[in-house]
């Protein structure tokens, strides 16, 4: 490995070194090879990859370390929070000499781990290993993982469940709750921890006349970004609070997230969202919520040629480019999904038409897509109590679609659209056979979620292709891990 270390150069304020905790007969669970090579890891680490997932092997030019920040946890103010079980034991280059940060999950109790035992369960580990795989597949910019292990240790929890720890990577672990924490704890680190976040991660806003503000708003489209290309895949990520948000829009900590699949978008999927705050439809407004609390921690940073007023102004128009953003990528992609060209100027309202007839009949958003796609629009319509809705939505698909070479509609209909996600029955079943010992599971859903826009017969099972039938009880998530 090429390391990289820069995070521990930072005040130590803002962390505590520890070493891992290693659970007992740590065993092997799975692990991403082709990872492991894009990370530059030599054949001695993947031999070792085991000893390295579950804890027992860290390295003399990293001492671990626990990150401490805050946060807004379903809209109210929680105080410190930070690194409760997990610990950054790495920062590596890639081989597009990109920093990684190798960061290991369950890993011990450190001093932010508010009352909690700082393990992980093989349920969770399970999910978080497995979306983070999906969402990269899917072209979503999202944390990884080079592998995890299992064990013989109990976690007790709603009851007691095996241990297990993860090696999860991703290009940054700040999040908006680092500013909120050191706002509101140690408010003399700001500048420089703001500094060494644009250099570090946005190093060409240094050349701008205000580098905070040109920081700050690639943030914000950052995000918006990211939040875009959720909605397009139908991810709801469960738990957005301002900690689990990062400063460079991609995908992290996954909790309670799901893969829509009837085409609800108030489904609550994580069954700790008692009001329905983190939905799939409110997502979009919900990173807005995120970015304009994070903003109000860059206030302290107003330049002296700016009064306090000024300042304020400025931040709050950087907010401004959220929504365009969202939107441009959103509809972009959407139209992509659907077929249609983007310079028509119905086009978006004909694919928002095919999604509210998949909401009315409670269709399934991914494979609905994928018989568009295949033009099985006979079978569509049988699905549809409202056939004449769908005949309508049809008649003005096809007029739209007169107006650009159709093959070349239908290519990039075959990108946007996959056959697979990541459904919550999928990952229970592999879960189930992980706590028997079986990983046969996970490593088939890992290779079929590594190419999901190209069909698989022969590692496709029909349970992948569709959700559960509404007589059965669906899949339970909660904060729980």
């Amino acid at each position: 490995m090429q390391f990289n270390s820069h995070y521990n150069t930072l005040s130590p304020k803002l962390y505590h070194h520890q070493q891992p905790l290693p659970l007992k007969g740590a065993k092997a669970g799975h692990f991403n090879i082709a990872l492991a090579k894009q990370l530059n890891w030599s054949d001695e680490d993947i031999q070792a990859w085991v000893e390295i997932c579950s804890g027992q092997k860290t390295f003399a030019e990293f001492e671990p370390l626990a990150m401490v920040y805050a946060g807004h946890q379903f809209g109210q103010w929680a105080g410190q929070l930070g690194d409760g079980r997990g610990l950054l034991i790495a920062q590596i280059l890639d081989k597009n000499h990109q920093t990684i940060d190798l960061h290991l999950k369950g890993a011990g109790s450190t001093p932010y781990s508010r009352m909690g035992d700082g393990r992980a369960v093989l349920r969770s580990t399970i999910r978080e290993y497995l979306a983070g795989h999906a969402l990269n597949s899917l072209g979503v910019v999202s944390s990884n993982a080079v592998g995890f292990t299992s064990s013989d240790q109990g976690v007790q929890r709603e009851k007691l469940e095996r241990g297990a720890m993860m090696l999860r990577t991703s290009d940054c672990h700040i999040r908006l709750g680092h500013f909120e924490w050191i706002n509101q704890y140690q408010g003399d680190l700001l500048t420089e921890f703001t500094q060494k976040c644009i250099e570090w991660h946005y190093p060409k806003c240094l050349e701008a006349e205000q580098p905070i503000l040109a920081f700050a708003t690639q943030v914000i489209q950052n995000t918006a970004v990211m939040i875009a290309k959720w909605q397009l895949v139908g991810f709801a990520h469960g738990v957005m609070n301002t900690d689990n948000l990062n400063i460079t829009g991609s995908t992290l900590d996954f909790g309670p997230y799901g893969f829509m699949e009837r085409f609800r978008p108030n489904w609550i999927n994580n069954h700790s969202d008692h009001h329905g705050r983190y939905t799939y439809q409110q997502q979009p407004s919900i990173g807005h919520w995120n970015l304009w609390n994070w903003l109000n921690n860059l206030v302290p940073l107003c330049p002296a040629e700016f009064d306090k007023e000024q300042w304020k102004d400025a931040l709050a128009t950087c907010l401004e480019h959220y929504e365009p953003t969202f939107l441009e990528h959103y509809k972009m992609g959407l139209n992509q999904k659907m077929g249609l060209p983007s310079f028509h100027k119905d086009s978006f309202d004909c694919a928002m038409a095919f999604l509210r007839i998949l909401q009315s009949e409670q269709l399934d958003y991914t494979q609905s897509f994928i018989r568009l796609q295949n033009k099985e629009y006979e079978t569509i319509k049988d699905d549809c109590l409202d056939r004449r809705a769908f005949e309508s939505f049809l008649s003005l698909y096809d007029s739209i679609r007169k107006h650009q070479d159709t093959a070349e509609l239908d290519a990039e209909m075959q990108k946007a659209n996959p056959h697979y996600i990541l459904r919550n029955h999928m990952a229970q079943k592999a879960i189930e056979l992980a706590e028997a010992n079986d990983f046969s599971e996970v490593d088939r859903l890992f290779q079929l979620l590594s190419q999901p826009f190209k069909k698989q017969p022969d590692l496709e099972q029909p349970q992948d292709l569709g959700p559960l039938p509404s007589d059965v009880p669906e899949v339970m998530v909660s904060c729980s891990s």
